[in-house]
């Protein structure tokens, strides 16, 4: 800002006081007319308020200038060091003040937040492409097998078709297009539909199914909840060797229980199952392992307002607990 406009805007600025000290000296110079003061007097009165408002006004415009070219120079790093801002002089440049850092406060915030889902974005999609590239490579091979191989490959499909669903929820969860709708629906359909998902891939390792029907109607979002059950029955059979069995049975009054022969987890693992990217000793063995699975389950049954919980003996199994009770009230 050039010279001239930098004093007209602090002349602006000035307005107020500029009035008020003009109006003291026509007072003062009225007051020494009503009472026939000698004029001597009045002029001298006249120049040294000129003089003390001069100087005043050259402290007042130098610390403008100075605070206006600190406020320029800012411009661009302000959000970075907002230490750097003038000093406040009044009561109402100390609130500008405040304002002033409380927002810069609150941009930090969001930036930080707004860095850290997108390295949590960044890291899942590393993850997920390298998750994802092990079924491509099995179909691959398998395509190259000749015929005969068409289970495999339909399982490797679904599994594949799984990772695309896994990232699509996971980027539904955190945004406001996650679709919810709370009805009431049979649970025993929505856990039938996705046992038949999984139907080739329990044939294929061996594995028995145990379903006993619960006969329960819970109020919950079907396609979510689904997502949920599939989830927790691909970790089940992912770690249930062959020859093992799965089971789902109804637990007390509203608790649908989904049990395995697996492998189990290890007591020092089982506080820590649900955080995300944590995969504990099983991950450590099957390195493909990400540690989003459990994680996008508990926050789906968070969603969802379920109880997830989860027991385990290590060599003989695990038990997922889903706790379906709701207050009562009317859906429409």
């Amino acid at each position: 800002m050039k010279r001239g406009e930098l004093f007209g805007a602090w002349l602006a600025s000035r307005r107020l006081a500029a009035a008020g000290g003009l109006f003291c000296v026509l007072m003062g110079l009225l007051l020494f007319w009503l009472y026939d003061l000698p004029w001597e007097a009045a002029i001298y009165l006249l120049l040294l308020c000129l003089v003390c408002a001069s100087l005043l006004s050259l402290v007042s415009f130098a610390r403008f200038c100075r605070a206006h070219r600190t406020l320029e120079t800012m411009e661009e790093g302000i959000l970075v060091d907002p230490g750097n801002l003038p000093e406040p002089a009044t009561l109402l440049e100390a609130d500008y003040d405040r304002l002033v850092r409380r927002l810069i406060r609150e941009v930090r915030e969001q930036r930080a937040e707004a860095d850290g889902t997108l390295a949590d974005l960044t890291a899942y999609y590393t993850l997920w492409v390298h998750q994802i590239k092990t079924p491509i490579a099995a179909m691959g091979l398998l395509l190259q097998a000749g015929p005969g191989k068409t289970t495999e490959m339909e399982i490797e499909l679904q599994r594949i078709a799984q990772y695309v669903d896994m990232v699509l929820q996971y980027l539904r969860l955190d945004s406001e297009a996650r679709d919810l709708e709370l009805r009431r629906c049979a649970l025993d359909d929505v856990v039938r539909q996705t046992v038949r998902k999984y139907a080739k891939l329990f044939i294929l390792k061996k594995i028995r199914l145990t379903f006993q029907e619960t006969g329960l109607t819970v109020l919950s979002d079907e396609k979510w909840l689904a997502f949920l059950l599939e989830q927790l029955l691909s970790n089940a059979l992912k770690y249930t060797p062959a020859g093992g069995e799965i089971s789902l049975y109804r637990e007390g009054e509203d608790t649908l229980v989904i049990a395995d022969t697996g492998i189990g987890i290890a007591p020092e693992d089982l506080p820590r199952v649900f955080d995300k990217g944590f995969t504990g000793h099983n991950g450590r063995m099957d390195k493909k392992a990400t540690g989003i699975g459990l994680y996008l389950c508990r926050r789906v049954a968070e969603l969802l307002g379920h109880a997830l919980t989860i027991t385990s003996q290590q060599g003989e199994g695990t038990q997922v607990r889903i706790g379906l009770a709701r207050p009562q009230f009317d859906i429409e």
